[in-house]
């Protein structure tokens, strides 16, 4: 570790960064692809890693989900393509929420359902956050089911993911913590949250990171060069970064 380095073990980012090109490797051996239309992108992802459930065809499809504009794009999309996944199979759960009601317009979960579970059959469960009294209930939820098939994860302008923020004590959650409370410390990012840990999202078969606008470009050029920003300390079995040009830098 090079001195001075006070990061804790398991989250300094490894790996290799793409020269040239943004697509290649990112932190923690994600792969980058830039596309035109990543809502379509993420929508395919989902239904591919659906259907190719290798073994476990009758298993509960786990599904965590986030917040924010591109999410919605992204779950509006992925319901124009109900009929190829079988809905009844899905356990959908958030992997952030903002500690407000339910139908408050800053829930993630209103987000979810508007632009996803009411437009689709009904899936096999969906797991509130909100429902939770305190973090260890819905963690318990979570380490009683199925590992996550998928997680999909956004990147805000200064690198955080999930609300995992940076100078937040949830970085350096322990490691039988899958589920934490979180504030931004920088007041950027109102409300204090609820959010999976690192080693919460770590437990996913695939992690989606799905970046869309200019205002991501730099966040993302500090994922690419290996900057210790919460974003680019994620591990997972996979990681796939969908990207649009302009978040890439490439769109001149």
């Amino acid at each position: 570790m090079p001195a001075g380095d006070t990061r804790p073990a398991g989250t300094r980012p490894v790996g290799r960064v793409a020269s040239g090109a943004p697509e290649g490797t990112l932190p923690g051996g994600a792969t980058v692809t830039v596309v035109p239309d990543v809502p379509a992108a993420f929508a395919d992802a989902v239904v591919s890693a659906f259907q190719s459930r290798a073994g476990a065809p009758s298993a509960p499809f786990v599904l965590l989900l986030s917040g924010g504009p591109t999410a919605r794009r992204c779950y509006e999309e992925l319901a124009r393509r109900a009929d190829a996944i079988d809905w009844s199979r899905v356990v959908v759960a958030m992997g952030d929420e903002r500690r407000v009601c339910p139908d408050d317009p800053e829930a993630n979960e209103l987000l979810v359902r508007q632009a996803l579970l009411e437009r689709v059959p009904p899936v096999s469960d969906f797991v509130s956050m909100l429902d939770a009294p305190e973090p260890r209930a819905f963690e318990q939820r979570l380490a009683d089911g199925r590992r996550p098939d998928v997680v999909h994860l956004g990147l805000g302008p200064d690198g955080h993911t999930a609300s995992l923020f940076a100078g937040s004590p949830a970085l350096w959650s322990a490691p039988d913590r899958l589920v934490v409370t979180s504030t931004d410390p920088t007041g950027r990012n109102p409300w204090p949250r609820l959010t999976l840990t690192f080693a919460g999202i770590a437990r996913a078969h695939q992690v989606l990171f799905t970046v869309v606008g200019h205002e991501k470009a730099a966040a993302f050029a500090a994922v690419r060069r290996h900057v210790p920003v919460p974003a680019a300390l994620v591990r997972a079995e996979g990681i796939r970064w969908l990207v649009d040009p302009a978040a890439a830098g490439v769109d001149h």
